[in-house]
């Protein structure tokens, strides 16, 4: 046992060290690092509901008593805006993203799918809205990001999809509005 004592401790390092390799940084809370300010806001809904304002291109997750956090995202285009209620029906970590039919219509050319990846158009984490194709889910494509720019889904930087991802909860009610 005392020859395998230096293996096995050598072993346990090694099994640490490639866990933390893996990990995500971005989930990772520096010492210093201020925690996202909440904002007033003048929504009546339940504490983690999900407010959607596309003419100011934010998404608001409400934290009670007139108080919400708020993150800057892209909205579809106007031919592809949707307003209503929904909801979180699925949470994804490294999504693989799927062109829907009517993407594909529009652009044949579109790959089967893209696995997670730097190249992945739903970034980090996606939340599926309903029985819909729609999401909000991350990007690589930040520079959309206060635009009118997808198909319909909501785009966040990837730091705020990681985020949101770990404060809603599946169920939580999502409202859209102009």
């Amino acid at each position: 046992m005392r020859k395998l004592a230096p293996f096995l401790a050598r072993a346990a390092a090694a099994a640490t060290i490639a866990c933390l390799a893996h990990a995500e940084p971005a989930l990772a809370k520096t010492q210093g690092e201020k925690p996202r300010p909440e904002v007033a806001v003048a929504i009546d809904a339940d504490p983690g509901t999900i407010v959607i304002k596309t003419s100011e291109k934010k998404l608001y997750l409400l934290t009670g008593a007139g108080r919400a956090l708020v993150y800057e995202i892209a909205v579809g285009r106007p031919d592809e805006q949707w307003f209503g209620k929904s909801w979180v029906s699925k949470k994804r970590l490294h999504p693989t993203w799927v062109p829907t039919p009517s993407m594909r219509e529009k652009n044949p050319g579109l790959p089967q799918s893209v696995g997670p990846g730097p190249k992945n158009p739903l970034g980090q984490r996606a939340m599926n809205l309903g029985w819909t194709a729609y999401r909000i889910h991350g990007t690589n494509s930040p520079r959309s990001i206060g635009r009118a720019a997808s198909s319909g889904c909501f785009r966040m930087r990837n730091a705020d999809v990681l985020d949101l991802y770990d404060r809603v909860n599946i169920g939580a009610q999502v409202m859209v509005e102009r």
